[in-house]
């Protein structure tokens, strides 16, 4: 039997299953890594730790397996997009990894967005202008943190980073460079105009590989802790979310793959770069004639999480005595309130937001309380409002590329019933969960499988999927949600223009952090 290790590096752990050439999980872990917000805005993590965490979670499936290292076909990645690191002349950081969740360049993002280039380079690059991508981190820091700017000889991301440690060789896949913000989907390089607007020359930047890369020569230090064979070939992969479509079989044309983890994303695949002419949705490449297009949102499974901390103290500590899940139980709890949460709406923008409305300045709201409702109310409401959310992320997609025939979900949230019924009524849509809910690592293995010929194409995800569960719309729900889902879109245009000046409030006081 032959095997493969799908790495996922998310934003707060790395997940790393071993497969086996039939789809089947063997063995997983899942190893964490701090975020350090120190400040307003920040959102950084150490890569020594990441790397840690990746070289721990290899070794471990390694391991435990007890597999023949034989046997072991390659590693392939996933990553989350984004980040940033600075490195000196010796490829050693000055930096940490600043991810996706850093707001602090919002303030360039907002000038470059307004501006006539911002338009033009969302146009070539496919990446909407926001303070997560490295386009904008890179004007950040030349403008505000010159000295670590002038000391940096390289710009890369934590894949790239880890790629170096293990085989020496500075490399970044299309996938995870077309979310920079600085690369052209159209001739495929580095885009000139945005290395202009940073200030920084190609040979700053890796050399870039497509996603079917593979790497040879791991460092013999690093092959022995890991319990690997030195000629073990690894592929760069590509970037989470077109991998996470990848992963649930929704790379046809018009099936939407909607994922909720600690955030969250609607996408679906084409044959060619698309853009979006109002500048909502981004275009990713995955492989070969696949792109994917899609929005990604901040706030998924960490809006719930806030819940439970914030909210739901009493029923956390509870579950934790009981050596129960705690979202299971507010879950629980939020089953028992009528469909609409009695008129209570929630904007889930605790962190700024990203698709659709692009506006890192967005803040969370509840709208309609009144001494009728209860916690368990809010807590159907913030389930509600995330699906909400996505909602319009696919009504800004359909315009784009169409209606979608079918959807294909993943993530943390498929674990819950109710949240998948929501799903399904929101969109008043059959949705399809796989089975194997690690999609963004089944991605990670899939892509990693069509590098080393283990399959002839990537549609042979379907076979590795395995079996799917259905949810079918209830139209006494989806009546209900015709009613609110227009109220919480005219509510969001009413806020959009306070957004601004609450978030500068909080600023000013210190009150956000």
């Amino acid at each position: 039997m032959k095997y493969i290790i799908g790495v996922d590096i998310g934003t707060t752990s790395t997940k790393t299953i071993l497969f086996d050439k039939d789809g089947k999980v063997i063995e997983s872990s899942n190893d964490d890594y701090p975020l350090y917000q120190d400040s307003y805005g920040m959102a950084e993590e150490d890569p020594d730790e990441i790397f840690s965490a990746v070289m721990s979670g290899m070794s471990k499936v390694i391991r435990k397996s007890k597999i023949n290292n034989e046997d072991l076909s390659g590693v392939s990645f996933s990553c989350a997009m984004h980040s940033l690191i600075l490195l000196d002349k010796d490829f050693k950081p000055i930096t940490r990894a600043i991810t996706w969740a850093d707001n602090r360049a919002s303030k360039y993002a907002k000038e470059i967005k307004e501006s006539d280039l911002g338009k033009k380079l969302y146009e070539n690059t496919g990446t909407p202008i926001h303070p997560m991508t490295p386009l904008s981190k890179i004007v950040w820091l030349k403008n505000e943190k010159n000295d670590l700017y002038q000391q940096a000889n390289w710009f890369v991301g934590i894949k790239e980073y880890i790629f170096y440690k293990l085989f020496g060789e500075l490399k970044e896949d299309y996938s995870i460079a077309n979310a920079t913000g600085m690369f052209n989907i159209f001739n495929m390089d580095w885009d000139s105009q945005a290395l202009k607007l940073t200030g920084i020359s190609k040979s700053q930047l890796p050399e870039l590989v497509d996603t079917t890369y593979q790497f040879h020569g791991i460092d013999t230090s690093y092959a022995k802790v890991i319990g690997i064979k030195e000629n073990t070939p690894f592929v760069i992969g590509s970037s989470d979310g077109p991998l996470a479509n990848l992963g649930v079989n929704a790379i046809d044309e018009g099936v939407l793959a909607v994922t909720i983890g600690t955030s969250g994303a609607v996408r679906v695949v084409t044959n060619k770069p698309t853009i979006d002419p109002k500048g909502r949705v981004f275009c990713y490449y995955l492989a070969k004639n696949k792109w994917v297009v899609g929005g990604p949102v901040n706030n998924g499974g960490i809006v719930f999480k806030w819940v439970r901390d914030q909210l739901c103290a009493p029923e956390k500590t509870i579950a934790e005595q009981m050596k129960i899940n705690a979202y299971s139980v507010l879950s629980g709890i939020a089953s028992r309130v009528p469909v609409g949460a009695k008129g209570l709406i929630f904007h889930p923008y605790l962190g700024g937001e990203r698709a659709p409305i692009w506006d890192s300045d967005a803040r969370g709201s509840f709208f309609g309380l009144t001494r009728n409702h209860t916690r368990a109310d809010m807590i159907r409401a913030v389930l509600e409002g995330i699906i909400y959310n996505l909602y319009t992320v696919s009504l800004a997609l359909e315009e784009v590329v169409g209606k979608p025939k079918a959807i294909q979900a993943t993530g943390g949230f498929a674990k819950s019933a109710l949240w998948r019924q929501i799903l399904s009524d929101v969109f008043e849509q059959e949705v399809s969960i796989p089975e194997n809910v690690q999609g963004t690592a089944l991605g990670a293995a899939t892509i990693g499988m069509y590098s080393l010929g283990m399959i002839d194409n990537l549609e042979q995800v379907k076979s590795l999927v395995g079996k799917v569960k259905s949810y079918e719309p209830n139209p006494q729900n989806y009546h209900v949600y015709r009613e609110l889902v227009p109220i919480y879109i005219r509510l969001n245009r009413l806020l959009k223009p306070e957004y601004c000046n609450i978030a500068k409030f909080q600023r000013t006081h210190n009150n956000d952090e």
